[in-house]
């Protein structure tokens, strides 16, 4: 029995203290905001005033308990999630059909679709076939394979939303990881291997527009508030140097946190070719399957080439790769039953929220005080608390919103200090690329979760020092890397 837990002899019943701290301590933090005096106004720059109304602030409460109970896992994390939307309702934050319908959100199908596309690599053996083959060229130490893994991730998200790269390497990765140990108790080398692809296809997503939404939308939001358009290959040429940077960074990063309990693993490179060869010929539902993959990835990039593709949305391009391997039959009703709900769940719970915060205007509030005490600041110091904000909102609400609320006033502000607003810009999707904290943050994070190498604590625990290693690369970024680059870090004032 553990020191937090107490049991009673007579009836027989455990308290487990630590978790009744957090779960109270979550309740206590939305009863003293909800019931709190109302809080000052916000003025930006301009003058424009916001008011945290009753449903703002009661926002506010309810992220501070959803977050204290996402932390510690006082419940499972997709209960927490329907907590989310059960309070608002209750409380009158927002219409309970309004809260809800973000549970079904566009962006909670499109994982649904990611999570089943990685089923069907599991399903078809496809998930075999390239673990061996690519352990059979990395070979038997453990370093190489981080390193293999890592950046075969980072790739893949080049080309392919980061969310579907999560889950097709996650059955790739829990293959490789059988090969390591039969035990079910997790191992450093687990926790990093996990982890670290978590990590590495944020890092990875940020290079081009490919790999999440967000670029898109920044660029077009940029667009529109400055009339300066950024291209396809501008964003790449600033961002790669970056995003690799952090790639192999973040492999030091786990080599150190989670050095492998085992230096190599004996004979895994020849064990990886047999069983590669023992495979046999390529089936016909893995050719099936790869080709309604490779279809669904190339229809979903080519939307930002061709602009027949654009109008076709992508939630519904991935929806009907699923439809199609129930068709086809490579899935069947009993493979609704290995869907990871509780992940499902907790992206709609982080939709939910985000929404909330946005459309109460409690997001707004909080970028318009925070981007405020930097408005006399040095440049560097206003741009790295914008970069601040962003990388912290990022983890509890869409990246997306978390740049939709800040930019605006950012690049108000930055002409005063004479930083241009293309600096804002990139520094703000860097960061915004890679939350390291929650599971919440993105869903690769929440993927790596299912593999139950790792406890929602963990994950934030080790998160601080990545998200302090990310903020140095962004200072080092905007300090020497970019301006070497040619991008304009300061304009007359």
């Amino acid at each position: 029995m553990s020191a937090t837990t107490i049991k009673t002899q007579s009836e027989g019943i455990s308290f487990d203290v630590r978790r009744l701290f957090f779960m109270l301590l979550g309740i206590g933090l939305f009863s003293v905001i909800y019931w709190c005096p109302p809080w000052p106004d916000a003025i930006d720059p301009l003058g424009e005033t916001y008011t945290l109304s009753r449903e703002a602030k009661a926002a506010l409460a309810l992220f501070a308990l959803a977050a204290t109970w996402w932390v510690f896992e006082v419940v499972p994390i997709g209960i927490t999630s329907l907590t989310i939307g059960a309070m608002q309702a209750l409380f009158l934050i927002r219409p309970a059909g309004v809260a809800f319908r973000d549970f079904m959100a566009p962006s909670v199908l499109f994982i649904f679709g990611s999570i089943v596309i990685g089923m069907v690599f599991t399903k078809t053996g496809l998930t075999k076939r390239i673990a061996y083959k690519m352990l059979s060229i990395i070979g038997n130490r453990t370093s190489m394979i981080y390193l293999g893994c890592f950046v075969m991730t980072a790739l893949m998200t080049h080309f392919m939303a980061h969310t579907a790269v999560a889950a097709t390497m996650f059955p790739l990765l829990m293959t490789i990881y059988s090969l390591y140990t039969d035990s079910e108790e997790p191992t450093r080398f687990g926790k990093g291997l996990f982890i670290g692809m978590a990590f590495v296809a944020g890092a990875g997503s940020i290079v081009t527009l490919l790999g999440a939404a967000r670029g898109v939308v920044a660029l077009d939001f940029y667009r529109d508030i400055t009339g300066v358009d950024v291209s396809f290959f501008e964003l790449s040429m600033y961002m790669a140097p970056i995003g690799w940077l952090m790639v192999f960074l973040l492999w030091g990063f786990i080599m150190v946190f989670f050095k492998p309990e085992k230096a190599e693993i004996e004979g895994l490179k020849e064990r990886s070719k047999r069983m590669y060869t023992e495979l046999g010929s390529w089936t016909k539902n893995e050719i099936i399957a790869l080709a309604v993959i490779l279809g669904t990835i190339a229809l979903i990039a080519l939307q930002n080439f061709i602009p027949a593709l654009a109008s076709l949305d992508k939630t519904g391009l991935m929806l009907l790769s699923t439809i199609a391997f129930f068709l086809l039959k490579i899935l069947d009703i009993d493979d609704l039953e290995l869907i990871p709900w509780n992940i499902i769940l907790l992206f709609a719970g982080a939709m939910s929220i985000g929404y909330c915060l946005w459309e109460t205007g409690a997001a707004k509030w909080l970028a318009v005080n925070w981007l405020q005490l930097f408005s006399e600041a040095p440049a560097i110091v206003f741009i790295m608390g914008m970069a601040f904000f962003v990388m912290m909102m990022t983890n509890f609400i869409m990246n997306v919103a978390a740049i939709a609320i800040s930019l605006p006033v950012a690049l108000v502000i930055a002409p005063y200090l004479g930083v241009s607003g293309e600096v804002i810009l990139f520094s703000s999707l860097v960061v915004a690329g890679m939350p390291f904290l929650l599971l919440v943050g993105a869903a690769p994070n929440a993927i790596a979760y299912n593999s139950k190498q790792f406890t929602t604590g963990e994950f934030f625990l080790y998160g601080v020092p990545a998200s302090v290693l990310l903020l140095a690369v962004t200072w080092l970024a905007v300090t020497v890397i970019w301006p070497l680059m040619g991008m304009p870090i300061k304009v007359p004032v």
